[in-house]
């Protein structure tokens, strides 16, 4: 294949790439169904044998359990709310289940509107995301229990390390469940403990239950022209890391395992990310399903054991919610670094964001580090750009000799090929010289888009002057026109084409790329522009090295 097709080839392919991530964000965004039509009912399924529970039996509805048992609807409604306030958090806390319907993270700042903290949690629009929790079993305490707090306000105070925010509710002569948040300082770990008392006269073998509601839509504020994933995941040692979407819930799908004894159930969105994180060595249950208009469920069930009459027991659950940082992530449990969407080349994106951030460390800046990473990346691959641009620059020394054999041989494809090769052997070029370098480093291009994109660290990070924002787009477009331009002046100094219509796509790309850069990342565009600066400079170097007519 020659190089003047093998070039446009590449760039239709990175550009193909780019536009499916965009039609994957088109096609993945369903109409959500605002607070008036979540009608449909969430309560958990109960089983049939006394009070007793079965692992088997996910919550939902309105939904039958294994054994047949029906439980009646119920809508996501409000009871009062104990206000929560910590360095971190910004809780709302229902009594309707206990649970917690608002979230908000003070130390990251809403993409619509910056003074506003993030709302990762929320209730009270279109965009339903809540974490809720309860017991399995005959007329136990679910999320549409009311529970009651002696207490409507809480504040983490200077000094103090957490708080304990309890709720209790009772059936009579069955059981008296308490709820029990944790929150402490610097963490983003909440503790959720259910603490049951077997109030009755005959044994009790409750589960208790973990789940996020949700819609399916993504939050606002994602980039346009590419697509990040929303939706759970679950990761258990056997089977790894496992994203779920909302269509394969939809179909009843359930490709992930269901019974454990490890593992952790999370739901993503960009940057973002929830995670219910069992005790490893507890047997558990993952379950997903649909349980309304644009409504989904998905959690995780843990045996609580036979509870004798009068006696207790109790389960807790870490939540995290918050920031999808990979060192903290890490630490928390095996395999959570891995809900943060690096796409399918999380091998190479993994080490070279730990380059990225290490380099933030010495400077200090995002921006800077993203230009001595893009530098660093340049020099790792001088030798084969090098050999790429000797090979175009060879190219373009031969370009009247190659146009005199096309002119010669117009009628005789077969003979005008014969006589290319021989100009090849001749001058001692490799057609192939000036784009199989390029296809070596299209990987670690794709895995840097991908840091870039899902870094949580760079939302909101500053680089100098207009841009304050390196996770939005450049605010005056001045780093995608700068852009385009360098794409233009790489053009004038490549070989053209002969064909005049590889010639107009090859004129038509800058455009259509400085298009969809206008909408990407400022930190995006910022690697492109310095890549491409640097391309120019080593491209004009080599060529100027070289000289007309020079071989080597």
């Amino acid at each position: 294949m020659k190089l003047q097709r093998i070039i446009p080839l590449i760039i239709f392919t990175l550009s193909s790439f780019m536009l499916w991530d965009a039609w994957q964000v088109s096609q993945g965004k369903n109409p959500v169904a605002g607070m008036s039509s979540i009608s449909a009912s969430n309560a958990p399924i109960g089983a049939t044998s006394g009070t007793s529970s079965s692992p088997n039996s996910v919550p939902a509805a309105p939904a039958v359990s294994s054994s047949g048992a029906v439980v009646g609807t119920s809508d996501l409604t409000h009871g009062q709310r104990i206000l929560v306030h910590t360095d971190l958090f910004d809780a709302d806390i229902d009594t309707v289940g206990a649970d917690l319907r608002s979230l908000k993270l003070n130390h990251h700042l809403s993409a619509e509107n910056e003074h506003r903290p993030v709302d990762l949690f929320e209730d009270h629009s279109n965009l339903i995301y809540v974490a809720q929790s309860g017991l399995l079993g005959d007329h136990l305490p679910n999320h549409t229990s009311v529970y009651q707090s002696a207490v409507t306000n809480y504040s983490l105070e200077p000094g103090e390390e957490d708080i304990s925010v309890p709720l209790t509710t009772e059936v009579p002569g069955l059981v008296s469940v308490t709820k029990i948040y944790h929150f402490k300082r610097g963490s983003y770990v909440i503790g959720v403990e259910t603490r049951v008392k077997n109030l009755s006269s005959t044994p009790l073998s409750p589960s208790a239950y973990f789940q996020f509601l949700r819609v399916s839509k993504a939050p606002p504020g994602d980039p346009r022209f590419v697509s990040t994933y929303t939706g759970p995941a679950v990761y258990t040692q056997a089977t790894k890391f496992q994203k779920i979407s909302f269509s394969d819930i939809e179909k009843g799908k359930k490709d992930y395992p269901v019974n454990a004894n490890d593992g952790w159930l999370a739901m993503l969105q960009h940057y973002f990310v929830s995670a219910w994180l069992p005790p490893s060595g507890v047997p558990r249950e993952f379950f997903t399903r649909k349980v309304g208009n644009d409504l989904y469920t998905a959690g995780v069930i843990l045996p609580m054991g036979t509870i004798q009459p009068q006696g207790s027991a109790d389960v807790s659950v870490p939540l995290y919610a918050g920031p999808q940082e990979g060192a903290k992530l890490k630490s928390l449990a095996p395999g959570l670094d891995l809900t943060i969407d690096y796409g399918w080349l999380t091998i190479i994106a993994m080490p070279m964001f730990q380059f990225l951030s290490w380099i933030h460390g010495l400077v200090g800046n995002w921006g800077v580090a993203i230009i001595l990473l893009t530098v660093t990346i340049k020099l790792a691959f001088f030798p084969l750009s090098a050999a790429s641009y000797k090979s175009m620059a060879k190219m373009r020394v031969v370009q009247p000799k190659m146009e005199r054999i096309r002119q010669q041989y117009a009628d005789d494809k077969g003979r005008m090929n014969q006589a290319m090769m021989e100009l090849y052997k001749t001058e001692k070029i490799n057609p192939l010289g000036g784009c199989l370098p390029m296809v070596v480093q299209i990987p670690v291009f794709i895995s840097l888009y991908w840091v870039l994109l899902g870094a949580v660290e760079l939302r909101h990070a500053p680089f100098f002057a207009w841009i304050h924002d390196l996770s939005a787009p450049d605010p005056f477009y001045i780093l995608p026109l700068i852009m385009t331009a360098s794409m233009f002046l790489q053009q004038r100094m490549s070989p053209k084409p002969a064909d005049p219509v590889q010639a107009k796509v090859m004129q038509f790309m800058p455009l259509a790329f400085s298009f969809m850069f206008f909408f990407f990342p400022a930190g995006l565009v910022l690697y492109w522009v310095v890549n491409n600066l640097l391309s120019i400079a080593q491209q004009w170097q080599i060529t100027r090295m070289m000289g007309d007519g020079v071989k080597s």
